[in-house]
């Protein structure tokens, strides 16, 4: 099978992010599904369809809940293990779902919950790998939460 570019894909899930309306209890997070061979089954992003929705959880939403075999999930954020809302958590849901692979640019920080998507996703048999150089970039639509200077898209 060909591996698909993890790089080119987190970086268009990392710009998803800036379609997220802002909140003040939540990050901004784009994320997409690819098959084995880079052609993208699923893109979306946070608070897509309703103020509490998780990228990743809109993202399997479309794709009705079952991981495609060989495909990838890719997140500008580490899924999150922990939520404010009674929903389930992304990592319970890619679990859940039989993802076997999760791609992401930044780890979740402590500003909501302390995070452990990565490790527990790993405690379930899933690949996991994290590009930190793109955390930067994964950053900048949550300029709001951060007390970062405001970005466009373009940089």
């Amino acid at each position: 099978m060909i591996r698909v570019d993890d790089h080119a894909l987190l970086e268009r899930a990392v710009a998803l992010a800036a379609n997220s309306p802002p909140s003040s209890s939540a990050f901004s997070v784009g994320a997409l599904v690819a098959d084995g061979d880079g052609s993208v089954l699923a893109e979306s992003w946070s608070r897509r369809r309703d103020a509490r929705e998780h990228a990743e959880e809109s993202v399997l939403a479309a794709l009705g809940g079952a991981f495609p075999a060989g495909a990838t999930l890719f997140s500008s954020l580490e899924p999150c293990s922990r939520r404010a809302s009674p929903r389930r958590t992304c990592t319970e849901l890619i679990i859940a779902a039989g993802a076997a692979r999760v791609v992401f640019a930044w780890r979740e920080p402590t500003l909501f919950v302390v995070g452990e998507g990565a490790e527990l996703l790993r405690a379930a048999g899933v690949e996991v790998v994290e590009h930190p150089e793109l955390a930067d970039a994964a950053r900048a639509p949550n300029w709001h939460l951060l007390d970062l200077p405001r970005r466009s898209p373009s940089g």
